[in-house]
């Protein structure tokens, strides 16, 4: 595990889990999340719009009140065109819910845009109980993990139909993602790269330019973080990013409909998609 960051949010993750499992069995959330309506499948086009969800950023500070307008927000993402809403739901250092993620999904599932559990995910349980606030996908942190715990995650993502989002940080990350993703699943599998320094919790964003062509080229390919303006969204694409997940500069921009939509065009000009 590389950063102090990480292995801080993992062990918050992981008394977190075990509060949760003092509440709710691991079969008691297996119903909810089964019974949960199916979520809205992961639709891409070319280029392509992860909108995110986040009241504050340990980078930046607070972007967003407690009285923020989830379904509001959520709504203007997807009218944006985003093809997939991310949602925090780390308490401690994002301000985030599962409150949140469900108020989201509710109010994305008749838009057809499933909404994304963003967490430092340790355990199957915390996948249930993304699929039972509604989610259609999770993201998985590969640095954070080890082997068994990330191939334990995507089974559960698998077994309940969420595509998943899997990040790395650096090379040695993208030589696992070659590994993870070259065995056939049911759900999408993606590839991200996340360029924001461990260390210094700041964006870098030559590392998604840098590290582009070590990216498998069979599952779609994702931009995290140092997505801004059009330019930056020109700039991904044509590095060969399918997606850009964007969340800072849409939380703290004045209309986000707007600038996801400026997004979305930068990126399709270059790929030349619809």
């Amino acid at each position: 595990m590389s950063g102090e960051f990480l292995a801080t949010m993992a062990r918050s993750s992981r008394a977190r889990l075990a509060q949760a499992l003092a509440q709710t069995s691991r079969a008691e959330l297996e119903r909810a999340a089964r019974a949960c309506p199916p979520p809205p499948p992961l639709k891409l086009s070319g280029f392509d719009l992860i909108a995110e969800l986040k009241l504050r950023s340990p980078a930046q500070g607070q972007l967003r009140g407690p009285g923020e307008d989830v379904a509001a927000r959520v709504r203007a993402y997807a009218q944006a065109g985003a093809a997939a809403v991310s949602v925090l739901t780390e308490p401690d250092r994002f301000d985030g819910s599962l409150e949140h993620l469900a108020s989201a999904a509710a109010e994305l599932r008749p838009l057809a845009v499933p909404a994304m559990r963003k967490d430092f995910l340790v355990d199957p349980y915390q996948v249930l109980e993304a699929r039972a606030a509604g989610a259609g996908g999770v993201l998985v942190i590969l640095r954070m993990l080890e082997r068994a715990e990330i191939d334990a995650l995507i089974a559960c993502a698998q077994e309940h139909g969420l595509f998943v989002l899997l990040e790395a940080f650096g090379a040695a990350d993208i030589e696992l993602l070659h590994e993870l993703t070259a065995r056939p699943t049911s759900v999408p599998l993606l590839a991200g790269v996340n360029c924001r320094d461990l260390n210094s919790l700041q964006v870098v964003p030559g590392r998604l330019i840098e590290l582009a062509p070590l990216l498998p080229r069979h599952v779609p390919r994702v931009a995290e973080s140092g997505v801004a303006t059009a330019a930056d969204a020109r700039a991904v694409a044509a590095a060969g990013y399918q997606l850009a997940l964007v969340g800072s500069a849409l939380m703290s921009g004045a209309d986000p409909r707007a600038l996801g939509a400026a997004l979305l065009d930068a990126g399709r000009g270059v790929r030349g998609s619809p």
